[in-house]
């Protein structure tokens, strides 16, 4: 469970938030400045140096591009702002 506390309020998320990277990604540095920006808790698999983390990204999209977001069961490939805020229910 994640929780952003803001002034009037606790928003907490029922979904667990995870992002897959590299240490070159500019779109993953940008979502990552979402989720801080936001106040999102998140794990972080950087695939450039996890193998078995590489591995479960390519099992779950077929794909090698990062990032990969998964917010619970949603999976998306690369960063689109809008998709994740509405996935964050945001």
């Amino acid at each position: 469970m994640l929780a952003r506390r803001n002034e009037k309020s606790i928003i907490v998320f029922m979904k667990t938030v995870s992002i897959y990277t590299t240490d070159t990604c500019t779109y993953c540095k940008q979502a990552k400045e979402l989720f801080k920006e936001k106040g999102i808790e998140y794990n972080e698999y950087n695939v450039g140096h996890d193998a078995d983390k590489r591995k479960e990204m390519i099992d779950k999209t077929g794909q090698m591009g990062v990032p990969v977001i998964q917010i619970g069961d949603d999976v998306m490939v690369g960063f689109d702002r809008t998709a994740v805020l509405e996935a964050l229910g945001m």
